[in-house]
């Protein structure tokens, strides 16, 4: 779904669990899910557990266009789980929007498994019947059928974690206990806080720090972890089955920049890719400036490594919403200047180095560098603060092939000419390693081509 030329996270989620039964949980939720805005912005939903009943509320959209005073306060409980999502084709919002609620559990997760159509066809020979393209359909399924020979769900969820393929790192709530689990490769990232006797689990730290949880790890890759009135236990017979390889993009784009991810700052991360490239890509300018939001960090640290100033050069609308209607072909080409503007008196006859963290097709990079300099740039020089992408993704992100991929159809000088800029250059992909000193490996396949699970 390449709807703004841009590349888009699928899903976030979070959980908690209160002993005391004194929180707001499903408040708590909320603010947590506001705080993963950005890993979905299509459909996003909460579900708590009230006595012996789940509770739901989902919808399409954002987090506070789905959810109001009066939605929130019918969601009672002492535990809930939430989650945000891009879920894909408009059509299938709602059928795909999460969490999935069954009798027995609730179910939110990120990610993507890699042999989703392999399990959804032997389901469906076994008389499996599916609403949704959801890989928590899946393992809802198989949950259930673990559930007659295995007697606890931590079982069932160990056997059918057997089966899986790929990334996911989800939670779900039964009547009596919360569960979450990562993936034995970790390549999405979940970790696991406190707040006062109540624990949670959550995509991002930044989320922890929106409901005043204090951060305790990350889930490890391949642990299962329950939250119950007994407190906190670990099942750790799926960690070490293979060697961690978490998402090296969401240190570069997809997490927020006051995360950490396994321990690991992702503003620092970002702004050792852009000091990085500025010292092998420099070029003589007089202005480095980055694209809003994603852009900023590794244009800050763009400007440290080659010793040009950083100015900022674009301004953001904030204020255009997700349902930005543009009805003719003519109005989207202007989406553009709708949402972002170009700052004439920080750019006109300067040179500039505009930072971006990726190109996906070229087209939001050619309307930036058009704007640019139609607002006075002498020129424009584009660098990307990753590497580029050649190799679809397969573990929860909206890459769907390498077709819709600038780079694996043209040649960095034509893609340049593309997109109109003054020179282009990218992040090395042996650069990778360095900007994570703590990150002993790492999924780069959407560079590589080099797969974790294939």
């Amino acid at each position: 779904m390449f709807t703004d030329g841009k590349l888009h996270e699928e899903c976030g989620v979070f959980g908690i669990y209160d002993r005391t039964r004194t929180l707001d949980c499903a408040r708590l939720t909320y603010y947590a899910l506001y705080a993963l805005q950005h890993r979905g912005q299509e459909t996003c939903g909460i579900v708590a557990m009230g006595g012996e009943d789940f509770i739901a509320h989902k919808g399409v959209g954002l987090v506070p266009e789905v959810f109001n005073d009066f939605s929130l306060s019918r969601l009672k409980g002492h535990m809930a789980i939430g989650h945000v999502s891009c879920v894909g084709h408009e059509d299938s919002h709602k059928l795909n929007s999460q969490p999935l609620v069954t009798k027995s559990i609730a179910i939110a997760n990120n990610g993507g498994l890699a042999n989703h159509n392999k399990l959804v066809n032997e389901l469906e020979q076994n008389g499996a019947i599916f609403h949704s393209d959801t890989d928590a359909e899946i393992i809802s399924y198989l949950m259930a059928w673990e559930r007659i020979t295995n007697d606890s769900p931590e079982d069932s969820l160990s056997q059918v974690m057997n089966r899986l393929e790929g990334a996911y790192s989800m939670v779900l709530m039964t009547q009596d206990r919360l569960i979450a689990a990562r993936d034995p490769y970790g390549i999405r990232p979940l970790c696991l806080g406190r707040l006062g006797d109540a624990y949670v689990v959550s995509s991002e730290t930044a989320a922890l720090k929106a409901v005043g949880a204090e951060y305790i790890r990350d889930v490890e890759p391949g642990e299962i972890i329950t939250a119950d009135d007994r407190g906190l236990t670990s099942r750790r017979e799926h960690v070490g089955r293979h060697k961690p390889r978490p998402c090296i993009f969401e240190y570069i784009y997809f997490a927020r920049p006051d995360s950490y991810i396994n321990g690991q700052s992702v503003y620092e991360a970002r702004r050792l890719a852009g000091m990085i490239l500025g010292k092998e890509t420099r070029v003589d300018a007089d202005i480095v400036i980055g694209v809003p939001d994603s852009g900023l960090c590794a244009a800050v640290g763009y400007s440290e490594g080659s010793g040009i100033p950083y100015g900022i050069g674009i301004v953001k609308n904030r204020y255009v919403g997700r349902t930005f209607i543009q009805p003719t072909q003519t109005l989207r080409q202007r989406n553009v200047e709708i949402k972002l503007t170009a700052l004439e008196s920080c750019v006109s006859g300067k040179r500039v180095v505009l930072v971006d963290d990726s190109i996906i097709r070229g087209t939001t990079s050619a309307n930036l560098i058009r704007l640019l300099k139609e607002a006075g740039a002498a020129e424009v020089h584009m660098r990307v603060s990753s590497p580029p992408f050649l190799w679809p993704c397969y573990f929860g992100t909206d890459i769907p092939n390498k077709h819709e991929l600038a780079a694996n159809n043209l040649s960095c000088e034509e893609l340049r000419q593309k997109i109109g800029a003054n020179s282009l250059g990218y992040l090395d992909v042996e650069d990778l390693k360095k900007i994570v000193p703590g990150l002993d490996s790492y999924c780069d396949a959407c560079f590589s081509g080099d797969y974790p699970t294939f």
